[in-house]
């Protein structure tokens, strides 16, 4: 009993030590509380918290969807863009976000995915 609670034990550590602390968007915001989000990194959205990273991706959602003149949403599809997003953030940390927004849009427009 006591050698499977050491092999649990550290299972447990091994797993903890892999693991990152999570930062909450604040921790980005200026003397005044504002975030730049042209500059925010992906590591910096995939290393949030998951409200956090939701809450962001629609910011730049509407944000794009204004640049371009539209003012509907499609639930599911935005909500899918996004869950790309931050996938795609956490397999590419040393971009911007706005960076992989683009690349990803781009991709979207040259498949034909979202007409």
């Amino acid at each position: 009993m006591r050698k499977l609670s050491l092999l649990v034990a550290a299972g447990i550590l091994s797993v903890g030590s892999n693991v990152q602390a999570q930062v909450p968007l604040t921790a980005y915001a200026d003397g005044n509380g504002f975030i730049d989000i042209q500059t925010l990194m992906c590591s910096q959205l995939a290393g949030t918290f998951q409200e956090d990273a939701d809450m962001l991706t629609t910011w730049y959602s509407g944000w794009y969807n204004g640049l371009a003149k539209k003012h509907y949403i499609h639930v599911t599809r935005a909500k899918a863009f996004e869950h790309e997003v931050i996938l795609y953030c956490k397999e590419n940390p040393n971009i911007k976000i706005i960076s992989a927004i683009d690349m990803l849009l781009k991709d979207e427009r040259l498949s034909g995915a979202y007409k």
